[in-house]
């Protein structure tokens, strides 16, 4: 659990393999392999390339802005950022609890966002490399692919999200960047010519849930050393759970485990995220390495999102998901996995949830109920935490009395697991390019590992304080004319002349 990326004692002496960009992840991000000359691997990174200052340009705007504006990290998770702002403006505002309908309705919108969120990696994203093979022609290795040979699972993942996306138009206002969440509650009520149609779909869409759960055990049982036994990296494990332990991506208390499932702290409260919580900067990426503060650097780095969050909850609070767990857990032998490509089992796990929980909120009265905002007494600060699609997502804000943000601190989900990734294509790399001609198979193994992980960089490149910045003056001929770097502790020096 303590494994580390080896350091190039002689980098000027290697080769250096690059991809660049990643493909099929949300962002831009690259991966340096360093080789020596007999092409064994002594150093792996992921390299998140693209900064981006949320965290900068939010100070000074009105709070009631914030929860439309942080929407703009992401088109694909932009709900998740939507709903996590709000829940810590709602403290801002003194709504220490929402109305059952505001409550159930921000629910709604968050769960069709996972739903449509784990259709779209799984489907567009992953099963390519799934489906037909990690080294298979390239220019069948994506959606248009899977459409031409397996066209019932393009359809029905094209379907899946499509409902998601219906799921959020109904609740936010629009399918992407809505606007239905505001601090103290929601500004959109779900009527019932929306319920009506929403409940057209749902139990096709518990079926093809319960069907996508169904295709990824079966891949997992034609090639069970490969999905057992790919890119390992143990480590401790984070996530919110509900009152009584159950998953629950809306709400509740975070709890911890180590890498053998050992309970490392629970029912903490998340608004104490910063006495748990400690960001690492390195200088060769954009993105921050959290830590749980009581184990250090070297033993506290975790990992979130449905592996996490699937192992560390008790129990699953709708019956088919609960089922599929139970049967996941045994599959495990009852001790946690630590294999990136069970995040796809989970993931489809936590879908299947999410039907499930729709269509029972669909049901429930209380999202067509009146009251949608509460206030109370005005406070400076709030903090947020759901679990978005890829793990635990923090915003964190401070207001003053002309209510403009003054301070605002996100970590997001693909961040918590930046040290994970980076674990899990250095053994990748170790075992399948290792003294082999490199090859655009074999580097797609490395791809492979990341896309478990469903990363979504452009969320984690929000970065704030002393992080490695360099500009660099080229000449007409291509020549450095002139350089300066900032270091990750932030000393400024001349790059060349």
């Amino acid at each position: 659990m303590s494994q580390h990326l080896e350091t190039a004692a002689h980098p000027a002496s290697l080769r250096r393999v690059a991809i660049d960009t990643v493909s099929r992840v949300e962002g831009h991000g690259k991966v340096t392999i360093l080789l020596d000359e007999r092409n064994e691997v002594q150093q792996v990174r992921l390299h998140i390339v693209e900064f981006r200052g949320f965290e900068r340009f939010i100070q000074g705007r009105p709070y009631w802005e914030v929860p439309v504006m942080v929407q703009r990290l992401c088109g694909i998770c932009p709900v998740s950022h939507h709903l996590a702002s709000s829940k810590a403006l709602d403290q801002v505002v003194g709504a220490k609890r929402l109305s059952p309908t505001a409550e159930k309705i921000r629910r709604l919108m968050h769960y069709g966002q996972i739903l449509q969120s784990h259709a779209l990696h799984f489907f567009y994203l992953c099963s390519p490399d799934l489906l037909f093979g990690f080294d298979s022609e390239v220019s069948r290795r994506n959606i248009v692919g899977v459409a031409a040979a397996h066209p019932q699972i393009a359809r029905r993942g094209v379907l899946l999200r499509k409902f998601g996306q219906e799921v959020i138009r109904v609740t936010a206002g629009k399918r992407v960047h809505g606007t239905g969440s505001i601090p103290g509650g929601v500004n959109k009520a779900v009527t019932q010519e929306e319920r009506e149609l929403l409940l057209h779909d749902i139990y096709q869409i518990v079926g093809w849930s319960r069907d996508a759960v169904q295709l990824i055990k079966e891949l997992h049982g034609q090639n069970p050393a490969l999905y057992n036994n790919f890119g390992i990296c143990r480590s401790n494990t984070m996530s919110l759970v509900g009152a009584r332990g159950e998953l629950d991506f809306y709400h509740g208390s975070l709890r911890a485990r180590d890498a053998n499932g050992g309970i490392l702290f629970d029912g903490v409260d998340y608004a104490d995220y910063l006495q748990h919580i400690q960001e690492e900067v390195k200088p060769w990426s954009y993105m921050k390495f959290p830590f749980l503060t009581a184990f250090g650097k070297r033993n506290g780095w975790y990992k979130v999102g449905p592996l996490a969050r699937v192992q560390n909850c008790d129990q699953i609070p709708t019956p088919l998901a609960e089922a599929e767990r139970r049967e996941f857990v045994e599959y495990c032998g009852g001790l946690p996995t630590h294999a990136p490509l069970a995040y796809h089992w989970a993931r489809m796990i936590e879908m299947l949830h999410a039907a499930e929980t729709i269509k029972d909120l669909l049901h429930d009265e209380d999202i067509a109920g009146g009251e949608l905002v509460r206030t109370g007494e005005r406070q400076t600060e709030g903090i947020g935490v759901i679990e978005a699609p890829r793990g635990t997502l923090i915003h964190h804000y401070r207001v003053d009395e002309d209510d403009l943000v003054t301070m605002c601190n996100l970590i997001v989900s693909t961040t918590h697991n930046n040290q994970a990734m980076n674990v899990a294509i250095r053994q990748v790399a170790k075992r399948y390019l290792d003294g082999c001609e490199i090859t655009e198979g074999l580097l797609n193994h490395i791809e492979v590992a990341i896309r478990c992980f469903d990363p979504c960089l452009s969320c984690a490149t929000h970065a704030l304080g002393q992080m490695p910045l360099a500009a660099e003056l080229i000449d007409a001929e291509g020549r450095l004319v002139h350089g300066l770097a900032r270091n990750g502790d932030g000393a400024i020096a001349c790059a060349a002349d």
